[in-house]
């Protein structure tokens, strides 16, 4: 019997080592188990629970065993006579054996890439949509406007679709919705702030009469088909910021959304951590947690940091006008700024079509609070010095067609940069815009501006948790499994390792893709298929008509540029009427490249008069014509510029 119970205790620390366990603890499982205990110990061992490492568990007291072949746990003679214990371990409850299909969750956005948040799950015969955000175009997406999620798989499945469960009122989480709900019909659930910011999206699109959008607040539960959906308070960059639980026969899973811990937060609403602890209590199956800022140590500071800042920038501003930049959705820094332009006199003006319409509807719905002869309109700033002024604008991300954008590069109709001017770029470059950012800042020096920005002074902070913050998360809801969401794979990874180091087998950890669908049981969790997915770009009022085709001819005209040959030939002979006539666009200068120019013609009436007259195929025509050029312009510029072939038949 001793040998066999030692054998036991080497599979379970053999397991240990392979889910990242210190092997100091893993040796003290292998001592042989002394038959004579004290009553403290039994005493001890009767309040103290454990589990598998099979099974997610953590430390094993010495007169407990794990069969790990049948997955179940034995007492010692000792504590024979002892109650199976009721707690279970720190990850993952004891439970008895329960025959339940999988939850399967798939990932259409928001892995591998920062945006596009869209996750479904899936249980017997319903589905739930959580989010459906945007991401914005990278340097090489020419001419895209933003990009959502292929709808495919969803709109295969849109009989099954109880309802959209909404985490906050961020682009990147609800960017894509009017999309998705011009496909299929379904609910809309979220609190008030992000309810109403849909709303106006939908209005936009037309869809505010047929979408039914519910207002759920913190706190409240919803049955939807085979789920049961409760929503906890979180605290983010915006108000009304929620984590979702989500019951169903598989277990509860929870998906944290955006999140940090902010103890002083501006509108006094502290995050529901007894909740979260409440469910760990009670057992989660899964847990979906946001993995932005995985990689920074510590904990992230308070939004009020932000509001001292702002302070101390005020005073030093003197008689400067004062032009912030920041998140149109960042409700609590507009609050701030607005509170502090109050205060020291000033008049706060909106510039921003997206900034104006959020805060109205904030303040609709009692989220800002603007004291009255405050706020003005951006046409009426001529009236007021500088020191009198304060403008709230966007373009902290360097967007193209933004309003701070629009300023550095002196294209703004109402506001010009000078002198006199104090920019606080109040925001942190998303990971790809920083480029653009630092463009906008140097743009805006030339002008004469003093600018601020955030590794200057603390006039930023972010809304996701931190590390220390992700520990607490995960030491209070306990889960049995972890699927790091939110992240690029770098984010992924480094949440991962955080969660090993706290308890969690590494076993019990899946980094899933875009495409995945990953099935959660009691017993297992897998990646079990993929599913369609992929990115479709938004090009004005364009969805989907931009593929990858298109965009690279668009990368080979930025690139290269063009050259067009146009010519008319005789429909029945093949013999040139009219032309070859060049033109280059983003080439070369045609006046500077004359010989080049003339070249080219030469050879493109050869190419035409090559072909038989009366024997001519004009696709043959149009290909060779095109690979000629192509050939000539590498040859004489080491450049490949793309060439389209336009010849025409006359009869």
């Amino acid at each position: 019997m001793e040998n066999e119970k030692n054998k036991d205790f080497a599979t379970n620390e053999k397991h240990n080592k392979k889910s990242g366990k210190n092997n100091k603890k893993n040796k003290k499982y292998n001592k042989t188990e002394n038959k004579t205990q004290s009553k403290t110990q039994k005493k001890q061992h009767k309040q103290k629970g454990f589990k598998s490492k099979k099974q997610g568990g953590g430390k094993m007291p010495k007169e407990q065993t794990v069969d790990m072949k049948n997955n179940q746990t034995t007492k010692s003679k000792t504590s024979k006579n002892h109650e199976q214990n009721k707690k279970g371990n720190r990850y993952g409850k004891i439970k008895p054996p329960v025959k339940t299909n999988p939850v399967k969750i798939s990932f259409l956005g928001g892995l591998n890439e920062v945006g596009k948040n869209m996750t479904v799950y899936e249980y017997e015969k319903s589905m739930l949509i959580v989010d459906c955000g945007l991401a914005f175009p990278e340097s090489d997406q020419l001419g895209v406007d933003f990009v959502i999620p292929d709808f495919s798989f969803v709109e295969r499945n849109a009989d099954k679709i109880k309802g959209i469960l909404i985490t906050h009122g961020h682009e990147d989480h609800i960017g894509a919705l009017c999309y998705l709900l011009k496909k299929i019909t379904v609910p809309v659930y979220a609190t008030l702030l992000t309810a109403g910011l849909i709303m106006g999206k939908l209005s936009e699109h037309k869809l505010d009469k047929t979408v039914d959008v519910k207002v759920i607040n913190p706190g409240e539960e919803i049955s939807l088909g085979d789920f049961n959906v409760e929503f906890i308070h979180v605290n983010h960059s915006i108000p009304g910021a929620v984590a979702l639980a989500i019951k169903c026969g598989a277990g509860t899973i929870i998906q944290t959304g955006d999140f940090k811990i902010d103890t002083t937060p501006i509108d006094g609403e502290i995050i529901n951590l007894s909740r979260f602890a409440e469910l760990g209590n009670e057992g989660v199956l899964c847990l979906l947690s946001d993995s932005t800022n995985a990689e920074q140590p510590g904990y992230t500071q308070s939004e009020s940091k932000v509001g001292e800042t702002f302070q101390s920038l005020f005073s030093k501003a003197g008689n400067r006008r004062i032009i912030i930049a920041t998140f149109a959705s960042n409700i609590h820094r507009v609050q701030q700024i607005i509170d502090i332009a109050s205060k020291t006199g000033r008049k706060v003006a909106l510039s921003g079509r997206s900034l104006e319409n959020v805060t109205s509807i904030a303040s609709e719905l009692g989220y800002v609070h603007i004291p009255e002869g405050t706020l003005i309109g951006i046409d009426e700033i001529k009236r007021y010095n500088d020191e009198q002024l304060v403008i709230i604008t966007t373009g902290s991300q360097g967007e193209a067609m933004s309003a701070l954008s629009r300023m550095a590069s002196k294209n703004h109709r109402k506001v010009e940069i000078g002198y006199n001017d104090c920019v606080i770029i109040s925001a942190r470059p998303i990971p790809g815009n920083e480029k653009t950012v630092y463009k906008v800042i140097n743009d805006l020096l030339c002008l004469g501006a003093q600018v601020v920005y955030e590794k200057m002074y603390d006039v930023h902070v972010s809304g996701h948790a931190c590390q220390e913050e992700l520990k607490i998360m995960l030491s209070l809801v306990k889960p049995k499994y972890l699927i790091p969401v939110h992240g690029e794979q770098k984010h992924l990874r480094y949440h991962a390792k955080l969660a090993e180091s706290i308890g969690v087998p590494h076993n019990n950890i899946i980094i899933g893709d875009n495409g995945y669908e990953i099935s959660v049981s009691e017993t297992n969790i897998a990646v079990s298929g993929t599913v369609t997915h992929g990115k479709v770009y938004v090009d004005g009022y364009g969805v989907g008509d931009v593929g990858t085709r298109v965009m690279r001819e668009r990368q080979h005209l930025g690139t290269d540029g063009i050259i067009i040959i146009a010519a008319t030939v005789d429909a029945a002979s093949g013999e040139l009427v009219t032309g070859p006539d060049i033109v280059s666009k983003g080439f070369v200068y045609v006046k500077e490249a004359e010989l080049l120019m003339s070249e080219a013609v030469s050879l493109s009436m050869n190419v035409i008069n090559s072909f038989p007259p009366y024997n001519f195929d004009l696709n043959q025509m149009t290909n060779k014509l095109r690979d000629e050029v192509s050939r000539l312009m590498y040859e004489r510029t080491k450049r490949s510029p793309m060439i389209l072939p336009i010849i025409m038949e006359v009869y």
